[in-house]
């Protein structure tokens, strides 16, 4: 059976950033995000409901959307697969030495690039905006930063080590 229309797509995997302006931080994986504007650069970001990172957006408006490295596809099972609630995720990172600090945020060594966005819920007061399992935001970039060359992790490179549903 054909992939569904949606899964057809390789889209990029990216790694949030947030926190909430002070001691509190999280990184989560998505693939939701897309750009829609050239000038200013902005991005459409979808952050599943009931997790740590869109608590924290709530919060503090600020995110660091970090491209991933197709080697980073192991970074999955610990930030797509487990709750922010539940663990340290980067605590975890921590004591793999995987992290670095750019902006205020953690951050990814070995990610290819950073965006830094200023948010702005998309749905907050506009019932004709629905979204029933994502809260959608407007991301405006404001700074980023090339850190690493080489290719980009997609959903393709997931399906093949079997991370997410074909």
């Amino acid at each position: 059976m054909p992939k569904r229309p949606w899964n057809r797509v390789n889209l990029p995997v990216y790694a949030t950033s947030t926190h909430d302006g002070d001691a509190a931080h999280n990184m989560h994986i998505i693939t939701y995000a897309n750009a829609v504007s050239m000038q200013p650069k902005q991005f459409i970001i979808a952050l599943y409901y009931g997790t740590k990172s869109l608590a924290l957006v709530q919060q503090h408006q600020y995110i660091v959307l970090q491209l991933l490295s197709e080697h980073q596809y192991r970074l999955v099972d610990i930030l797509g697969k487990q709750s922010g609630h539940n663990i340290n995720k980067i605590q975890r990172l921590q004591k793999r030495q995987l992290l670095s600090t750019w902006k205020g945020f953690w951050v990814l060594k070995e990610a290819l690039a950073y965006m830094h966005l200023t948010l702005t819920p998309l749905q907050a007061n506009d019932p004709s905006v629905p979204a029933p399992d994502h809260m959608l935001y407007l991301g405006t970039l404001t700074d980023f930063k090339h850190v690493n060359e080489g290719n980009a992790l997609t959903l393709d490179t997931l399906r093949t080590y079997g991370l997410i549903r074909i």
